[in-house]
């Protein structure tokens, strides 16, 4: 990147009481954490940080409690798992502002570490409200951000915070900026960005703005019916954005004008219902029958894009290729995955659940990069507002 960002090799953590905001937001099961890939990447700025003596206080979000405290988002399953793989206790507040917090920092020695309460238990965090955000700096000399995957909002605990407490990288974050500000600025070509997920309109934005800065789009899950629909074939019911389809065809015709290729499905696996016992069928893209849907991409479509890896240089993948979490249409996404795995092109996995879905076939070791960031991460390559890392540039 052009700019770099001030980063806590910047700091000298000795003594110093530090606010450090990661990206906790991982899924539960039965009262504890049931994927901590998100806890593991921020484990080398905690690490960092203790072995240098810091004080230290994690916060994060978790789930959509919207402003209010919600039992089952608390994030004591996370302190009991961060504690676990750092190897000394990390204890649970039950407030992320207040007296309880200002007694905790106040009373931890060099190297300790406490966790937060659910940051968005208050409706100031994502109003990013000026008051909130004083409160959550109060007891605090540092503010360090090692939230890639909230760097797209400006929340009190990302952006407000740093107007009261001078604001670092953390070494996640840090990572995150380089290896996709290098997409951004000279990817490998050709560069290819493999979409899924199961709306065109969730994706309709990343389209359009990667147009010029891609070779390539390859579209499989939902997203690909819209596209199908453009086309002229009948989909069943497959799911469409109905109010999409000119502008779908807009946008192919401005890739053909600017030799951009897009890879649609060959064939689709298809369901008269998303069931684990639904009768399924392989069945082209032309011929869906009526009253079916499409809920996975199919083995030729694999295939070929299995076959575009090959000759690609970068490939970007973002959204599942199916209704992954039920097994029947699962296997386009594993397809996919492995053949990904395997490509000589650099490989970057978007975050969100694709990442998680990499994490779950024990895959993510294979890939060039798995970012956190799910959103972020392609707000980042579309080149869009950033608002938490602008403190964090360095002069």
């Amino acid at each position: 990147m052009s700019m770099e960002l001030r980063t806590i090799r910047d700091l000298d953590a000795r003594e110093r009481k530090v606010f450090l905001r990661a990206d906790f937001n991982v899924p539960l099961a039965a009262g504890r954490v049931a994927d901590d890939a998100r806890i593991r990447a921020a484990l080398p700025t905690l690490r960092w940080l203790v072995d240098r003596g810091a004080k230290v206080a994690v916060c994060s979000h978790l789930g959509r409690p919207d402003g209010q405290v919600v039992e089952g988002l608390r994030m004591a399953p996370v302190a009991a798992r961060l504690g676990e793989l750092l190897g000394q206790p990390v204890p649970g507040l039950r407030d992320c502002v207040g007296d309880e917090v200002r007694r905790a920092m106040a009373g931890l020695r060099r190297g300790e570490v406490v966790m937060l309460e659910n940051v968005r238990f208050h409706p100031g965090e994502e109003a990013n409200d000026p008051e909130f955000a004083r409160k959550l700096a109060a007891p605090f000399d540092v503010f360090v951000n090692d939230a890639f995957a909230t760097a797209h909002r400006a929340h009190a605990s990302t952006v407000g915070v740093a107007r009261h407490l001078p604001a670092y990288a953390g070494f996640l974050m840090e990572r995150e900026v380089e290896v996709l500000g290098g997409l951004r600025e000279n990817p490998r070509r050709p560069y290819y960005v493999l979409v899924g997920g199961k709306k065109a309109k969730d994706k309709l934005g990343v389209l359009t703005d990667l147009l010029g800065q891609v070779d390539g789009f390859l579209i499989g899950g939902g997203v690909a019916f819209t596209f199908l629909v453009a086309k002229g074939y009948a989909v069943g019911r497959s799911v469409v954005d109905a109010g999409l389809v000119d502008t779908i065809k807009d946008l192919v015709r401005k890739a053909e004008e600017r030799g951009t290729r897009i890879f649609l499905p060959v064939d689709v696996v298809v369901a008269r219902e998303l069931s684990a016992q639904a009768e399924t069928q392989v069945v082209p893209t032309e011929a869906i029958p009526a009253g079916w849907m499409g809920l996975d991409i199919g083995p030729a479509t694999a295939a070929a894009f299995a076959k575009a890896f090959q000759g690609a240089g970068t490939v970007v993948w973002t959204g599942p290729m199916g209704a992954f979490e039920c097994a029947p249409f699962a296997k386009g996404s594993e397809a996919v995955a492995k053949a990904l795995a395997s490509s000589p092109a650099f490989t970057v996995v978007g975050g969100g659940e694709t990442g998680e879905l990499v994490e779950k076939l024990g895959l993510a070791g294979k890939f060039g990069y798995v970012s956190t960031g799910g959103g972020a991460t392609l707000d980042f390559l579309r080149g869009k507002s950033m608002p938490a890392l602008e403190p964090l540039w360095a002069a």
